[in-house]
């Protein structure tokens, strides 16, 4: 079914396919040429990351997060329950054993008053997930982290642009991994970043990204020939990715400036229904900026998110549900003997609905789609 107005629709600003050509006939299309550097670049210049990596997904940023972790069996890994599985996966593939955190009651952020509470001598890295862009609370991280000396890992993949009190997310923890997912705020269709913010992580991530060998070095003239030097991948994306991007990112406070109105504009809509107690809107904590990622509704239970999307779904509005409880899931259960009791993570699992969000979104959608709201509680 085509509804009139889908969830998501991905935004061309229109210089997307003319950097592609450029790319295309600069005889580069392999990684790491003049798009990747640029993008790179943009990053380390616009937020201060110590060094940034182009990477084909999130997925791959985290992957190469693991690695640079240097874990394995018999480490513990603290991740948030509810969050996307690549956060978790990174990590398993190491043979790490994943600890899962709760969300707090106001937000799905990890609980960090809650994180002490798990940690053990096996513990290496904390995941905090930036759900929505809104920031984790990173001092109380921090704190713990270096209490402890582990690594933090910030999973920002829905976090670009987006603040902890003047702190651009993803530069705060030792690492970071971005999302540019045709879903997210700057995309690239698929395509991530890996942000590195501890200087002992720079040059052995440049050889895990360039498949265990010290090529980047070679290029650079910095020695006269390279070789296998370490574990890696072919993490990094090819030249029309990162044109494409490039494209995006030149676009970037466009792009967040009509996001952070259609996000205003849900909030006004629907504040006077949630001051009734139907549901509960984001919440932005004081710490935080908001970089309008998505908007979403808290309802009181399963059946009546059911009912609402399904309502919605009625009248050609697209909306969705979000994560499922990974401590829930069939690969935990099986692998894992104890399931820890999650209730916030449950919560927002069943009850968390995320609505239309995209720049091409309209003022009158927007309206069209909190009055459908509201009929749907006021009968």
């Amino acid at each position: 079914m085509a509804f009139k107005i889908p969830f998501n629709k991905p935004y061309l600003t229109g210089k997307e396919a003319h950097y592609m050509y450029q790319a295309v006939y600069t005889g580069k299309l392999s990684g790491n040429g003049v798009f990747t550097q640029k993008c790179q670049k943009f990053f380390e210049q616009k937020y201060g990351f110590k060094k940034t990596l182009l990477t084909t997904s999130c997925t791959d940023a985290l992957e190469m997060c693991a690695i640079l972790c240097d874990v394995g069996p018999g480490d513990e890994v603290i991740v948030p329950s509810y969050t996307f599985v690549s956060s978790a996966l990174a990590f398993v593939r190491q043979g790490c054993k994943i600890i899962f955190a709760d969300s707090m009651d106001r937000n799905p952020n990890i609980d960090a008053e809650k994180l002490e509470s798990l940690i053990t001598p096996k513990t290496k890295v904390i995941v905090p997930v930036h759900y929505a862009g809104v920031a984790c609370d990173m001092d109380k991280i921090m704190e713990i982290a270096n209490k402890h000396n582990l690594i933090v890992v910030e999973d920002a993949a829905q976090a670009i642009d987006s603040y902890y009190k003047g702190r651009p997310l993803g530069t705060i923890g030792h690492l970071s991994a971005f999302s540019f997912h045709e879903t997210k705020n700057i995309i690239s269709g698929e395509g991530g970043l890996l942000g590195i913010n501890d200087e002992r992580f720079i040059r052995r991530s440049e050889i895990i990204w360039e498949k265990g060998t010290n090529r980047s070095e070679f290029f650079r003239g910095e020695v006269n020939k390279y070789g296998w030097c370490d574990t890696g991948s072919s993490f990094l994306p090819s030249e029309v990715i990162s044109a494409f991007l490039w494209a995006q990112l030149e676009s970037l406070d466009d792009i967040q400036n009509k996001r952070k109105n259609l996000w205003r504009q849900y909030y006004a809509g629907l504040e006077s229904l949630a001051a009734k107690g139907y549901f509960r809107l984001p919440d932005i904590p004081s710490y935080a900026t908001n970089n309008a990622h998505m908007f979403y509704l808290v309802c009181k239970n399963l059946e009546e998110r059911s009912g609402l999307i399904k309502y919605l779904k009625e009248h050609d509005v697209l909306s969705v549900f979000h994560y499922l409880s990974l401590h829930q899931s069939e690969y935990y259960t099986t692998h894992y003997s104890e399931i820890p009791s999650l209730p916030n993570c449950d919560r927002y699992a069943d009850c968390l609905v995320r609505l239309p969000m995209f720049y091409e979104l309209k003022a009158e959608q927007v309206d069209y789609i909190v009055n459908l709201i509201s009929n749907y509680y006021i009968k």
